[in-house]
């Protein structure tokens, strides 16, 4: 390969002439290109690069950027650049500097030949752009970052494209005919729920947004949606996201605000949504198995607004209302992403709510299944296998080739590994169940939680705690890192799930779980929990604990009976040195 080489200089007929007379390849040779203004950048690739740059001068979208860059390299082709353009806008919407203005419809992740080694040179254009200013942040600081993880430029894979494309086809049917519409788009952790709905997002943007008139240049199957008929069903289209968690929606609300077409206030808390005065004509719901019933509100003054929101929406503040009711109540069309087995508050919906909900929409065929493993390297199958690992009827034991799955004895070094995994590559933290009470909270000075002669404090924020100052050094609780990606998860199992191993059942320990309400009966409902309804919760959360690594999970068991139970399921043991060795890859 020759090598590639970086034109620069102003957007400007001027600079386009120039260009063109010293080199023929902007006229007649695939490139990509990126145009800047003051906090706004364009990615574009093109085969005609002198004739495209016209196009885009006439254009009242882009003749306002100030900046031009071109990638040139004899050896690029169609594909290269494609895949390089797609490179380019993800790491430039994580790096968070400009505005991306690209519609992404047309991001891309196919293969072809020598990707592989394109992509290392892809890294050396990186840091050339880096270096003349277009990132201020590194490659691996970027792609660790939430801003990355979840923005809507991530291209699809074949199965979240097609549940996309089906999505599309069946709601602009039902706008058309004015038929009201639910959808339920269901997945297990790490198949990418979070980024089909911030993709959704975006896309129903750019389709509003454009000129039919003028032609969409993608191979992608979703720019069918682009031609005359869609953008005119979308004028006046009020669309909203709804996220339970307050440390995601906060994340993604960062994510919006950088994207041009989309808001930080589209970014709601069900609470918000249902005060909110304006009625939607689509609500998208994310992790919608978290919205809640009326009982056990994480704060007091949730109650009243809870009735309060009852009463305006439905006239009665009835005990048995949802939120899932508030959604249908406030929207024509509804998209619910979910994963009822990621429930892990009592507060949360009731299982029979999302049975009914499912019904639903399968009597309208409306239900779609998201199944490739996007975060766990391990891939579809461990997701299951944790599952059932934490169950009364375990899978036989295996190994996940290529995971990095190590079981632990002793903490500290278990602590240890975590940060040396943290320097070599980002985004190595400690997880925990709620089986610590939450002294730091109040004093600073103390500690959390001690096992072994480990100290350690819970996490210090509520809001974005896997990048925040300090959270190496510290434990995530549960509600800090649902919804969220890590590149290794060092997962503590609290004394608040136990083995009874005379019965050879797993038990749920009231007296070490200090989650405030999540265990919480509700006498106002005649509603009461037995430990065996906690039990399920608490798998739950540890199930979803043991999910969020990509490249490694490491585990320590406090209950020793457990401890022996558990440890034929999570690899090597610790004691072994070459456990300890850093996966290849």
């Amino acid at each position: 390969m020759t090598g590639f080489r970086i034109e620069k200089g102003p957007f400007a007929a001027t600079q386009i002439e120039a260009w063109t007379g010293l080199d023929p390849r902007f006229r007649n040779w695939p490139v990509v290109y990126a145009l800047d203004g003051d906090d706004q950048i364009y990615v574009g690739e093109s085969m005609n690069v002198a004739t495209r740059f016209r196009q885009h001068l006439a254009s009242q979208e882009k003749r306002h950027l100030k900046g031009a860059r071109v990638v040139l390299d004899s050896t690029f082709n169609k594909s290269v650049c494609l895949d390089l353009e797609a490179f380019l806008i993800q790491r430039l919407s994580g790096d968070g500097t400009y505005q991306v203005t690209n519609r992404n419809v047309g991001i891309s992740d196919r293969d072809y030949y020598g990707r592989e080694q394109y992509q290392k040179i892809f890294a050396d254009i990186f840091e050339e752009l880096r270096r003349d200013g277009l990132f201020s942040r590194s490659l691996p600081e970027i792609e660790n970052s939430d801003l990355f993880k979840l923005s809507p430029f991530k291209a699809l894979t074949d199965d979240q494209e097609i549940v996309v494309l089906d999505i599309l086809e069946g709601l602009f049917d039902d706008i058309a005919s004015g038929t009201p519409s639910q959808i339920v788009v269901q997945g297990e952790p790490g198949t990418g729920k979070t980024v089909v709905a911030v993709y959704l997002m975006k896309l129903l943007s750019d389709i509003r947004a454009s000129d039919s008139s003028q032609q969409v240049e993608s191979e992608s199957v979703l720019a069918e949606f682009f031609v005359e008929g869609y953008p005119e069903l979308l004028q006046g289209f009020r669309i909203g996201f709804v996220v339970p968690q307050m440390s995601l929606r906060r994340t993604i609300q960062r994510v919006f605000k950088r994207t041009p077409g989309l808001d930080a206030s589209m970014a709601m808390s069900p609470f918000e949504m249902g005060n909110s005065r304006e009625r939607f004509d689509l609500l998208i719901v994310d992790e919608a198995h978290r919205l809640r019933q009326s009982g056990n509100q994480p704060a007091g003054p949730l109650y009243k607004m809870f009735s309060d929101i009852n009463v305006k929406l439905f006239g009665h503040d009835d005990p048995d209302l949802t939120q899932l009711d508030w959604v249908r109540a406030k929207s024509t069309h509804q998209i619910y992403l979910m994963d009822s087995a990621q429930s892990i508050h009592t507060g949360d919906v009731p299982s029979r709510a999302l049975n009914a909900l499912m019904a639903r929409s399968d009597a309208s065929h409306r239900r779609y299944r998201l199944t490739s493993q996007m975060r766990v390297r391990a891939g579809e199958d461990y997701v299951g296998y944790v599952r059932g690992v934490l169950s009364d009827s375990p899978p036989e034991p295996r190994q996940f080739a290529g995971y990095d799955l190590q079981f632990f004895d002793d903490l500290a070094q278990m602590r240890q590994l975590i940060l040396q995994r943290d320097q070599e590559v980002g985004l190595a933290r400690l997880v925990a169940g709620f089986a610590w009470p939450w002294s730091s909270r109040k004093d600073k000075a103390v500690y959390d939680i001690e096992i072994g002669g480990v100290r350690m404090r819970w996490n210090g924020t509520d809001v974005d705690w896997v990048n925040s100052p300090g959270s190496v050094n510290e434990v995530g609780v549960i509600h800090t890192i649902q919804g969220y990606d890590l590149n290794y998860a060092g997962v503590i199992i609290g004394p608040d799930l136990r083995y009874d191993a005379a019965r050879g059942e797993l038990r749920f320990d009231r007296r070490s779980y200090f989650d405030p309400t999540a265990a919480n009966n509700m006498p106002r409902r005649g509603i009461s929990f037995t430990d065996e309804d906690i039990l399920g919760l608490v798998e739950n959360i540890y199930a979803v604990l043991l999910t969020r690594g990509m490249l490694g999970t490491y585990v320590y068991v406090c209950d020793r009976p457990l401890r022996e139970r558990l440890r034929p399921y999570f690899g090597n043991s610790s004691a072994n040195p070459a456990s300890a060795a850093h996966p290849k890859r």
